[in-house]
C-alpha cells in the first residue's frame, strides 16, 4: 500500500512533459478542469493528504475535515501557480510523508480519524485512498492530453 503511494510521487510531472502553457490551461473537455487545474488540484489534494494522514498517526481520533476542492479552484487562481513548482511540492510531499509512513508500526494504519461527512477513516485507508485520486486524476488528464493530440 505505502510503495503504491510512493511510487506515485513523480506521475504529474511525467504528466506534463511537453505541454505549453496553451495546452495546460486548454478545456479540450467544455465543463471540466484543465491540466493545469488538475496538478494544482493534485498538489493542494495531497498537502491536505498528508495532514490528515499524520494526524490520524499521531493522534487519537482527530476530527477531519472536508474541503470544498472547486473553491479551492475557482478562487485561488490555479492558472497563475507554476505548474513544474507544484509537481514538485507534489513530489517531494509524497517523499516525505512516504518516510513517515513507513517508520509507523504496522498497527498505526488500523488507527482512524473521522471526516465531517464520510464517518470513519482508517489511515490504511487514507493511503490507499490518495494513491486512488492520483490514479483517477491522471487517467481525466491522459484524455486530455489525447484530445490535444499530445498523447504520451
Amino acid at each position: 500500500m505505502i510503495d503504491r503511494y510512493a511510487a506515485g510521487a513523480e506521475l504529474p510531472a511525467k504528466a506534463i512533459v511537453g505541454l505549453s502553457t496553451a495546452d495546460l490551461n486548454a478545456f479540450p473537455i467544455p465543463g471540466t478542469w484543465s491540466i493545469q487545474q488538475i496538478i494544482v488540484h493534485l498538489m493542494d489534494s495531497d498537502l491536505i493528504a498528508s495532514d490528515r494522514m499524520k494526524r490520524v498517526a499521531a493522534e487519537h481520533v482527530p476530527l477531519i475535515i472536508n474541503y470544498d476542492e472547486s473553491a479551492f479552484i475557482r478562487n485561488l487562481a490555479p492558472e497563475r501557480v507554476d505548474p513544474a513548482l507544484a509537481c514538485e511540492v507534489f513530489r517531494l510531499n509524497r517523499v516525505l510523508t512516504t518516510q513517515v509512513l513507513r517508520a509507523l508500526p504496522a498497527a498505526a494504519f488500523e488507527k482512524y480519524g473521522v471526516h465531517n461527512l464520510n464517518g470513519k477513516r482508517t489511515l490504511a485507508d487514507l493511503v490507499s485512498g490518495y494513491a486512488d485520486h492520483l490514479d483517477g486524476h491522471l487517467k481525466h488528464l491522459y484524455a486530455k492530453r489525447r484530445l490535444l493530440g499530445k498523447a504520451l
